[in-house]
């Protein structure tokens, strides 16, 4: 009587555990290793992170953000892609070769990028309720400016990554920028 008093005991720890682990896992927070060099050095290749799924339900999403999202039509593969958020709704966006990227003509200071684009891209108006994200890696990347509709909506976005857990001597969370006070200067 015991054995099945433990067994049943058992069995429904198991159950709720496995429950626990799909609703966290599905609509909470994510676990997502990097598949590529798009955002090197910030992220290589191998590192391992997670994701909020939440995160937009209790703010905007803002400059700076890494963000985990369903990629276009045109380079769907099957996996999600991770960028930075570079552009938001209303902004003009331009990247300059050999130069940077200009919001609304102001310049944005990089700290994170791997190396200066080589390419041209804009300037473009990002739409309401869309934004401009570009990998860290921005020569190597399949990204905004790579794109024919060069945007994603606020719906394509899946989530926002809060921290690297693998490897676990580069263990990190991630902020976002203060663009306002120190990257990033309006006029």
């Amino acid at each position: 009587m015991k054995f099945l008093s433990a067994m049943k005991e058992l069995i429904i720890t198991l159950v709720l555990a496995i429950l626990i682990a799909m609703v966290l896992k599905y609509f909470i927070v994510d676990s997502c290793k990097i598949l590529s060099e798009s955002m090197a050095t910030t992220l290589n290749t191998g590192d391992r992170i997670l994701v909020f799924k939440l995160a937009y339900k209790f703010e905007e999403p803002e400059r700076g953000d890494i963000i985990i999202f369903q990629p276009p039509e045109e380079m769907d593969e099957g996996t999600d892609f991770i960028k930075r958020i570079i552009g938001l709704p209303g902004e003009t966006v331009e990247v300059v070769a050999n130069d940077g990227v200009y919001i609304n003509g102001v310049y944005l200071e990089e700290s994170y990028i791997k190396e200066i684009p080589t390419y041209d891209f804009g300037p473009v108006t990002v739409p309401e309720n869309c934004y401009i994200v570009l990998g860290d890696n921005r020569n190597r990347s399949a990204d905004s400016h790579y794109w024919s509709y060069p945007y994603i909506t606020f719906e394509d976005i899946d989530g926002k990554a809060i921290l690297r857990y693998f490897p676990f001597t580069d263990f990190s969370l991630f902020k976002t920028m203060d663009y306002a006070n120190e990257d990033f200067i309006s006029q």
